[in-house]
């Protein structure tokens, strides 16, 4: 784990004693659980501290995480870019929603054995999710990493955004033609782009970018479609 401290203070990220042993417990849970269900590709302990756990932090830097705020991780997977940033910051809520219960099971398993109170997932659909009245504008802040094209994943989180709040769609790198082709999606469900960040980890020589949107307005009440109709038939 000293690797992946050492990583993080390049990002001026300091992480003490016990939450690097949440790290280790987590790292240890994903390979354990990757042997017999299909959670990630990178199965390399130091790629793991840097593709994921590092890669998932460096949105501490948008500094939209506000103490006792709430954040809801749409497609959460194997718990990234939430559960790293869960173990760093026990002043924020966050819900992480997934469509599939294996993965659900994994990440509150996770959350239990490390004792993290900050920090549920949920078995439902996004397009459920954005219209259950407990969830529908009822979150600061969303945030997704590589779950689907921006004009999809738009329609799949903004209905989740208070007003005045923040979408972090965290991308590959120079997705300048998939930004573009979002912008009549976001603009109907009520967000604005405020900017988009780029973000260097020297380590593995990785490259990702950060797309900012604030929630301007409310979505209207005929989104998010029903399941499906987002992905085959984009705003």
């Amino acid at each position: 784990m000293e690797i992946l401290k050492n990583e993080a203070l390049k990002f001026n990220i300091e992480l003490s004693k016990s939450m690097l042993e949440k790290f280790q417990t987590y790292e240890d849970m994903l390979l354990e659980y990757n042997s017999f269900m299909n959670l990630t590709a990178i199965t390399d302990p130091y790629e793991v501290k840097i593709k994921h756990f590092i890669d998932s932090l460096t949105l501490l830097g948008e500094r939209k995480l506000k103490p006792r705020c709430s954040v809801i991780d749409i497609g959460a997977g194997a718990g990234f870019p939430s559960l790293p940033n869960a173990i760093v910051r026990e002043d924020v809520n966050f819900t992480m929603l997934d469509s599939l219960g294996k993965r659900v099971n994994f990440l509150n398993a996770v959350c239990e054995k490390i004792e993290l109170k900050n920090a549920k997932a949920v078995h439902m659909r996004a397009e459920d999710g954005g219209r259950d009245k407990n969830m529908r504008e009822k979150f600061d802040v969303a945030v997704a990493r590589a779950v689907a094209d921006l004009a999809v994943l738009a329609e799949y989180a903004l209905p989740f955004v208070k007003e005045g709040g923040y979408f972090l769609a965290m991308k590959g790198t120079a997705p300048l033609e998939e930004i573009e082709r979002a912008k009549k999606a976001i603009k109907i469900l009520g967000g604005q782009i405020e900017k988009v960040s780029e973000v260097k980890i020297d380590a593995l020589n990785l490259n990702h970018t950060v797309v900012v949107i604030k929630k301007i307005a409310k979505t209207p009440n005929i989104y998010p479609r029903k399941a499906g109709t987002p992905s085959k038939n984009p705003l």
